[in-house]
């Protein structure tokens, strides 16, 4: 069998970690980085035995020297125009149309359908959307690749080699670094051609910021609202995260929580300010559901709320002005009704990611495997949640879902369950709480059920001042004028 072979161009954290991992699963490496330091570190943990596994070379004509043609050449780089600048410096020092560039970085999904494009016929421009971070990196990541299918074919091997692997229960197999690739399903998978991978991976971090800001609302809950300590917050999400909760996300919760202030000893979460960063591939998430009308208020509403909290200095000034409940002794949620809350509004960002993804495709004309998607997120990323187990179950078993809402489980979960989500974000209200996820979620929920909106009378709004038009219920496919500024007003038909 001939033994893998692959580059690696930047060997920052991600392409570090990557091309170790690499290794570790027995592909063959050579890497390239213009900061010297980067290069040494990454050849001396690279190290077996005394003998380092990767190939530094000087510049991109010796890599396509040292690597067996067809080349399998990785990029880990910041998104922008630095990917187009060295597929470029690829093709100057020799890389051909039998070569294939594989882009790791969050890049922009267009970028990727127009670099795939541009490139088209003089190298194989391919991408591999990473979730998991540092250490995922490392040990086991969630793969979402896409580009040319013949491609994937190649690079399947080295991609399946280093993703996170789920046992038969759906749950993440251990794997430290230096271990070879454990045995399990791999979370490495083809989602379609170039852009959909990160298009996936671009609603993934909407999901992971809706997710993030869901739990943070539940523990502003129980330490504000019932008023538990810190260590009595940190044992409840211990364990949700026994349950159906189960998550990486509530995993590290519960740690976060317990862990001191080495300076002061108090909770490093409360000498941590409170003001969120972002590196905005929620905002593309949300911009990309503005575009196509397609209603994610739950991962939209998450980006608003990090954007809210980095404005410290007007809160603090809003705070001394601004009057809340006067009484602030409202009913408080029970800790199984906050349980129900965050599970219910998980629900809910997880149902407007998958909308989110089939729209899209409907949009491109792409065809998205779903419960594979599903799948892939079960180990390796930030999002992965032992109910992922039941979404893959949910598309696999009706291919013609057209929302996670509509599933006969999920539906029927969130009915015995909603009552608490209620209480919940009433209380929030009453008692002057902040919970812009919890309580988008349930109006996302409460509007999506609803046979019959308010918006009716937003069409005659928009027909008053600016003759829109409208449809009649009794004649769903015509449209409608009413002569408002006319004595007297006539209705006329336009078609």
């Amino acid at each position: 069998m001939t033994k893998l072979m692959a580059g690696m161009i930047g060997l920052g954290v991600m392409g570090r970690n990557l091309a170790l991992n690499m290794a570790d699963s027995g592909c063959q490496m050579v890497v390239f980085d213009t900061d010297r330091q980067s290069v040494e570190r990454a050849v001396a943990e690279s190290a077996h035995d005394g003998q380092p596994r990767f190939r530094p070379v000087s510049d991109l004509v010796e890599m396509l020297a040292a690597l067996p043609s067809p080349r399998i050449i990785f990029l880990s780089v910041p998104a922008g125009s630095i990917v187009d600048q060295l597929c470029d410096d690829l093709l100057r020092a020799g890389a051909d149309k039998h070569d294939i560039v594989i882009d790791t970085g969050n890049s922009l999904w267009t970028d990727s359908v127009a670099r795939a494009q541009h490139y088209e016929g003089r190298l194989n421009f391919f991408t591999t959307a990473v979730s998991g971070g540092e250490m995922g990196a490392r040990t086991g990541p969630s793969l979402m690749a896409s580009g040319d299918f013949g491609s994937w074919q190649r690079v399947a091997p080295v991609l399946h080699g280093i993703a996170a692997r789920v046992d038969d229960q759906g749950r993440q197999v251990p794997r430290l670094p230096g271990q070879a690739t454990v045995a399990g399903e791999s979370c490495a998978t083809w989602t379609g051609p170039a852009g959909t991978g990160h298009y996936v991976k671009m609603v993934h971090n909407g999901i992971e910021y809706a997710d993030m800001q869901l739990i943070c609302e539940a523990y502003s809950q129980l330490r504000f609202g019932l008023g538990l300590s810190m260590d009595a917050v940190a044992e409840t999400f211990e364990r949700w995260n026994e349950g159906p909760l189960n998550s990486y996300l509530m995993e590290i919760t519960a740690e976060v929580l317990r862990q001191l202030d080495p300076d002061s000893g108090v909770p490093l979460v409360d000498v941590i300010l409170d003001s969120a960063g972002q590196k905005g591939t929620g905002m593309w998430t949300a911009v990309s559901s503005l575009e196509l009308g397609c209603p994610a208020p739950s991962l939209a509403g998450a980006v608003f709320a990090r954007s809210l909290s980095a404005r410290k200095s007007q809160r603090l000034e809003a705070a001394r002005l601004l009057q809340g409940p006067a009484d602030k002794t409202g009913p408080v949620p029970t800790v199984s009704e906050l349980e129900d809350a965050l599970y219910c509004g998980k629900i809910c960002a997880y149902a407007q990611g998958f909308d989110l993804m089939l729209t899209q495709a409907r949009q491109q004309g792409w065809t998205l495997d779903l419960a594979a998607i599903a799948r892939v997120w079960r180990a390796g990323c930030i999002i992965r949640a032992v109910f992922l187990n039941r979404i893959a179950a949910a598309f696999e078993a009706d291919q013609e879902l057209a929302h996670l809402l509509l599933d006969a489980d999920f539906s029927a979960e969130i009915a015995l369950r909603q009552k608490g989500w209620r209480q919940t974000v009433a209380s929030a209200a009453l008692n002057g709480i902040p919970a812009s996820g919890l309580s988008a979620s349930l109006a996302y929920y409460d509007g999506f059920r609803a046979g019959v909106l308010p918006a009716n009378l937003l069409q005659a709004q928009r027909d008053y001042f600016g003759a829109h038009g409208f449809r009649r219920v009794d004649e769903p496919l015509g449209e409608y004028h009413l002569e408002w500024h006319a004595t007297p007003r006539s209705l006329t038909r336009r078609h």
